[in-house]
């Protein structure tokens, strides 16, 4: 493109400055064109795309790189040429093995690119020069980036280097607790073969380890079919030791480097359902697409069920037997199967291992296949057929939405009856959720909505008093009395966690509000009383706290006098938290069990 008449071409440099920042590596440049020339940044290496590359990775620092080149000077004078030799040349990145700038130009192409580097003096061969290039001199390179292999520091100090011969599939790395399948060769740096896996590799679980201490650590950088050269630090292999003949390996003598050809075959995920290891999943088969049971949904599984010695103690839609069908999160089943379903996908093959604390306890349980012994693992292997979701509030219209609220409420209210009080909270939570303050409701609807959230939450806020919860508590009770400021089961309830938070000054308000209210009721004035205790208790012991202080005092000179003043200034700022803390240990002993029961209706 020309300069316009009148404009300065240095001023048209100026103004493309300010349009677009030079350099390959700004986000905002655009890439190259063929034939096109930019600076890198502002390194002074410029480069000009001759021929375009495949895809869109680049290798970086530390990767081994295969490269053909051509260098030459300004005036075109050839110093060096792998095409002249014949000979492309493989290299690691960042060691400056050429020169400094063209490591700098390489990690900017394309597997197959071409491009032409200049150099300025200092990345190139500096104030010394070589044979055939003069001190100082500007030179260039034309390269072409044969391939590459990408080379980790697995263990961030140089004990095991993996350079990845064969990229895996997808993006899932196996993880500790998953077991894989691999195929391996170690060698000696002699080039000795030591150990090797037979044809079909061999499985182990990763937080089991394997042969040495490198596989393991390498194999979780690993996605599946990826292939691997490892160096290994004797650190990381057999140490100063070394290791003798066995069965699996041929002797390796002490601090021996090993080398060893790796390929990750494949791997099954195994995920600790339960978050206390006590239910493990391990996936056989991936399911289909992202969506996974969730409590709530109606399932419908096959499986076989087992005790560690193999022996069958049940089977469902097994040999044309009828599937089972349940709703998760309703204890229909054993907790380690109920929690380990609702984390299946449909279609999802998996074999779960469940403790005895999630399956049936250490009670001896008769099935329909055999008797399950008193506190033992069991072994399902499940499939999941289908599922159906629980709808979300934003699928239902308004009615769908209230009909759900009072079913969840009233299974709230079963669960609570029968003591299962966790359970009955989720339920509560639930119900509220399809009312929920950020819903729509007309006119007509909005007094059942309001009475129904109300509901919902006095009963979850029994749960947490009976959960020692007490926190949780007060915050439902306060969200009741923000709607309806004078409740006197939400001021009863609140007063009972405020006095087991030892917060008996507020308790007392609440009791006084509910008394206004109703003041003949039998439970408020129950507490009442209960609160008058433990007030004259706490006053006792601050009357002799104080009457011990003043005694002491009066045995004080002048100065430890003022002295101790001083201190009790300080210490009253704190005495809230001393009577509190003893107040907790008054209120345990001498508080009345709580009688406070889950509404039945709204």
């Amino acid at each position: 493109m020309g300069v316009e008449k009148g404009t300065r071409e240095s001023d048209t440099e100026h103004e493309e400055d300010l349009d677009e920042e030079p350099g390959e590596v700004i986000e905002s440049a655009p890439p190259l064109k063929v034939g096109e020339e930019r600076e890198l940044g502002n390194s002074g290496i410029k480069k000009k795309l001759l021929k375009r590359g495949l895809g869109w990775e680049t290798p970086e620092f530390n990767d081994e790189v295969t490269v053909h080149y051509v260098g030459t000077l300004l005036d075109g004078t050839k110093f060096d040429s792998t095409i002249d030799r014949d000979s492309s040349v493989t290299m690691k990145l960042g060691q400056g093995e050429v020169v400094a700038g063209l490591d700098h130009g390489i990690i900017t192409m394309k597997k197959g690119e071409h491009a032409l580097f200049t150099l300025p003096p200092e990345l190139g061969f500096g104030v010394a020069g070589r044979d055939t290039v003069p001190a100082n001199s500007f030179v260039r390179f034309e390269v072409e980036l044969v391939s590459w292999i990408k080379v980790v520091d697995v263990s961030k100090d140089g004990g095991i280097i993996k350079k990845i011969v064969e990229k895996g599939e997808k993006h899932e790395r196996p993880g500790d607790l998953d077991e894989v399948l691999v195929k391996y060769q170690v060698a000696l740096s002699d080039g000795t073969i030591v150990a090797k896996t037979p044809e079909e590799g061999i499985g182990f679980y990763v937080k089991d380890g394997h042969l040495c201490a490198a596989l393991p650590k390498a194999t979780m950088t690993m996605k599946r079919g990826e292939k691997v050269k490892l160096v290994v630090q004797p650190q990381y292999a057999f140490g100063q030791e070394g290791k003798d003949a066995s069965d699996a390996i041929h002797p390796v003598p002490p601090n021996s480097t090993l080398h060893i050809d790796l390929e990750l075959i494949s791997f099954k995920p195994v995920i600790d359902v339960t978050g206390d290891a006590k239910v493990f999943k391990k996936i056989m088969k991936e399911g289909e697409g992202s969506l996974v049971a969730n409590e709530g949904a109606t399932v419908t599984i096959s499986y076989t069920a087992r005790l560690e010695d193999g022996a069958v103690f049940e089977r469902k839609g097994i040999d044309d037997g009828q599937p089972l069908q349940f709703i998760t999160d309703e204890e229909q089943v054993i907790a380690g199967l109920d929690r380990a379903v609702a984390t299946m996908k449909k279609g999802e093959r998996a074999i779960l291992t469940v403790k005895p604390e999630y399956g049936f306890g250490n009670i001896e349980t008769k099935r329909d296949l055999a008797i399950v012994p008193p506190s033992s693992i069991l072994v399902y292997e499940v499939e999941m057929l289908d599922f159906i979701k629980e709808k979300k509030p934003w699928e239902m219209n308004n009615q769908e939405k209230i009909k759900a609220a009072e079913t969840k409420k009233e299974e709230g209210n079963l669960l609570f009856k029968s003591g299962k009080y966790l359970r009955a909270g989720k339920k509560y939570d639930k119900a509220a959720s399809y009312v929920g303050e950020e819903e729509v409701f007309g006119d007509d609807e909005q007094k059942l909505v309001t009475a129904l959230r109300v509901t919902c939450w006095l009963n979850k806020a029994a749960c947490s008093l009976k959960l020692n919860d007490f926190k949780g508590a007060i915050k439902l009770c306060s969200k009741v009395l923000d709607i309806e400021f004078y409740n006197v089961k939400a001021l009863y309830r609140r007063a009972q966690a405020l006095i087991e938070a030892a917060d008996l000054v507020s308790a007392d308000m609440d009791i006084k509000k509910a008394l206004e209210v109703d003041p003949h009721n039998r439970e408020v004035k129950l507490i009442q009383k209960t609160l008058k205790q433990l007030q004259a208790e706490s006053n006792k012991r601050d009357a002799k706290l104080y009457s011990n202080m003043f005694e002491h005092i009066t045995k004080q000179t002048p100065v430890e006098t003022k002295k101790l003043k001083v201190e009790k200034a300080e210490d009253d700022v704190k005495n809230g938290e001393a009577v509190a803390m003893e107040m907790e240990n008054v209120a345990d002993s001498s508080y009345p069990p709580d009688n406070g029961k889950a509404d039945d209706s709204c």
